[in-house]
């Protein structure tokens, strides 16, 4: 079922700088997004960036010492959100980066907002082609690091952004 909401232009260009990784200076790395969380607009039309949602790759280590636990935290607690997170993970043979698309809807969002999210998910997935990596989380207990590593590849897994799985 769709939902007739419309993804802003601004959610598919950040979408498009997080997937695409030019050969940047280290100042333009520093400004890449590690982490960016959607909602939907006041009027439930569109798909927006959420205000002040976001984690840049340059303040890990700075401001921000455990980029995944700080994304989690930023998750509202009674609504749900749609977010895109720059996983770092590692294997047996080798480190690596990859987009996950996440859709948060708590056990405490209001059904309304639930069912909105769930029908308009479609709508945001559509213009995030080549997204490998999908979590459907309703707690903070579906974000801990072993649910993460299982959705990225499981028990090839042995590390998720820096610490051991």
């Amino acid at each position: 079922m769709a939902s007739g909401v419309q993804v802003a232009d601004e959610v598919c260009r950040i979408f498009y700088d997080m997937k695409v990784r030019k050969c940047s200076t280290p100042e333009e790395i520093k400004k890449r997004k590690k982490a960016v969380i959607f909602c939907l607009s006041k009027d439930k039309k569109s798909i927006i960036v959420e205000e002040g949602k976001e984690i840049l790759v340059g303040d890990i280590g700075v401001t921000v010492h455990d980029p995944f636990k700080q994304f989690v935290e930023m998750l509202p607690e009674k609504d749900c959100r749609y977010a895109l997170y720059d996983a770092s993970f590692e294997t047996k043979e080798s480190r690596k980066e990859e987009l996950m698309f996440f859709l948060w809807a708590p056990e405490l969002a209001p059904l309304k907002s639930k069912m909105i999210y769930a029908s308009s998910k479609d709508a945001i997935k559509k213009k995030f082609q080549g997204i490998k990596h999908e979590c459907q989380a309703n707690g903070p207990e579906d974000l801990n690091r072993a649910c993460i590593a299982e959705k990225l590849g499981g028990s090839l897994i042995v590390a998720f952004e820096g610490s051991p799985v």
